[in-house]
């Protein structure tokens, strides 16, 4: 059993909390300590994003995570390292890499997916490799025992979904509204509405993203999803924040946002 799938045993019925942040933000430095500072605050699993140069379903505030990421040089290869760090001191949080298909493309898939593993990650969500593409990925993933992570939008069709639950393992991430992170137009009914249509499909958890942004929104999502995923949030407190106090102020907001979804 994977730890994704070891987390979402564990919870028992309760809801997990998947917070984002993106590696090498604010300096690469600081990654490691703020994950661990993510886990402090009672993150469930780590969704880390992988740097990239057009992160087309981003919006401006991750965005210019990546940005400030690649200042620093920080690619693929780098973002492997900081999970294998951080997996010294932590061997039970789940680590998500989410992120683009160029890297691992380059990187090829079955290094990558040896390379993964061996550092400690137990899941991957490419945003732009579709199901109808991503064959050859998923078996690289799921040869090394990683978990391929789709993800699905309001317009998915029904015979999409289908396809993705044949694919997907670990958990899938339900993209809450028709926009990039960071976007605030979140009809809660209506998500709660496609998540119980999408569970004549699915088997696998359900986390939900986009447009959450404090306790009271994450508590309304988690009545109807498994698990919570917060981003652009955690990402502005990292931009207001100084290199001295990023981590206090993540672990505070996840502190919060984690007792909203108990």
């Amino acid at each position: 059993m994977s730890r994704i799938a070891q987390c979402f045993e564990a919870l028992a019925g309760g809801k997990a909390l998947i917070p984002f942040i993106t590696a090498g933000d604010p300096s690469p430095q600081l990654t490691v300590q703020l994950m661990h500072g993510l886990v402090e605050g009672g993150a469930d699993i780590i969704e880390l994003g992988v740097p990239f140069s057009d992160p087309m379903a981003d919006g401006p505030v991750i965005q210019r995570a990546s940005e400030r990421a690649l200042v620093h040089k920080v690619g693929l290869r780098q973002v492997l390292q900081m999970v294998a760090e951080f997996r010294r001191d932590n061997d039970h949080t789940p680590v998500v890499l989410m992120g683009y298909l160029n890297p691992v493309f380059a990187m090829g898939y079955q290094a990558f997916a040896a390379a993964a593993k061996a550092a400690g990650v137990d899941g991957v969500l490419t945003v732009d490799s579709p199901p109808e593409e991503s064959a050859d990925l998923s078996a690289a993933l799921t040869a090394n025992g990683l978990d391929p992570v789709f993800l699905i939008a309001p317009t998915t069709p029904p015979q999409r979904v289908a396809e993705i639950a044949k694919l997907a393992r670990g958990y899938v991430y339900y993209v809450s509204l028709k926009g990039v992170t960071g976007a605030g137009h979140l009809d809660i009914d209506d998500v709660a509405r496609k998540i119980a249509a999408l569970r004549e499909y699915l088997t696998v958890p359900i986390g939900v993203g986009f447009g959450i942004r404090d306790g009271a929104t994450a508590k309304a999502i988690s009545a109807a999803a498994d698990a919570v995923v917060v981003g652009s949030r955690l990402v502005q407190e990292i931009e207001a924040a100084t290199p001295e106090t990023a981590k206090e102020r993540l672990t505070r907001l996840v502190a919060e946002l984690k007792a909203a979804i108990r």
